[in-house]
């Protein structure tokens, strides 16, 4: 048992809310406290780590909000069963507040989760999923013959969220929707200049080649379906198109 609760010795120096955070979810990552146990009470954490009692809440309160921790009254505060979306959120959030927001770190990103997502959907899609997907190709060719770049742009982001929804996969979801909303000035960018050019029924032919990659359940050259979609060779990034 005092081997179990090695976790709960004094606490130092650095952050002390920090590093009741860090201890907590040491003893998580190494089995020393297990998803559905009850930790210790905030006054018996208090106590172990040599911190006050605030300083334990308000960790507490952040592990809750990480999703790591639930509190559930009059029980106590348990460690959480299963994978739950929030967990992801602070490093989503570290992202979008970096400093590292470059075009080609973007464009980079863009493409690296893309390509995942279609070679995950093209294993996993089930009939619901290719007709939504369809539906939503087909509100981009709608876009297209009207040449309505709005309409374009949200039926392109809609393409992509179908596409995300067909991995099954909570990671890939969040992950694709946060890079959506990193990148949307540069799509936006991308359809306004392609329509400018003329080529808007480009943007609908590389959908459809998605789609159909996606339908025919396709596991080779991804990337290169991926890159043709992005339609960098025609300079639809430069300031004012060509």
């Amino acid at each position: 048992m005092a081997a179990e609760k090695t976790y709960l010795k004094p606490i130092k120096s650095k952050s002390v809310v920090q590093q009741v955070i860090d201890r907590i979810t040491e003893a998580i990552v190494n089995h020393r406290i297990h998803p559905g146990d009850k930790i210790p009470t905030e006054q018996e954490l208090a106590e172990s780590f040599g911190v006050s009692r605030n300083s334990v809440r308000e960790a507490i309160k952040i592990l809750v909000s990480y999703g790591v921790l639930e509190i559930r009254r009059p029980e106590g505060t348990f460690v959480c069963q299963g994978f739950s979306e929030s967990m992801i959120d602070p490093l989503l959030y570290g992202i979008i507040l970096s400093d590292t927001e470059s075009m080609e770190s973007l464009k980079e990103l863009r493409e690296w989760i893309d390509v995942g997502i279609i070679y995950k959907a093209a294993k996993k899609a089930d009939d619901e999923d290719l007709r939504k997907l369809k539906g939503a190709l087909d509100a981009i060719r709608e876009a297209a013959v009207n040449k309505n770049f709005k309409a374009m742009c949200d039926a392109d982001d809609e393409f992509h969220q179908c596409m995300a929804d067909m991995t099954h996969n909570i990671l890939f979801i969040k992950i694709s929707e946060v890079t959506r909303l990193l990148t949307k000035k540069i799509r936006y960018q991308t359809v306004y200049n392609m329509g400018k050019m003329g080529k808007i029924k480009e943007m609908y032919d590389v959908h459809l080649s998605m789609y159909q990659f996606i339908k025919d359940k396709k596991q080779t050259a991804v990337d290169e379906v991926v890159r043709q979609g992005y339609f960098y060779e025609y300079g639809v990034l430069d300031e004012e198109g060509n």
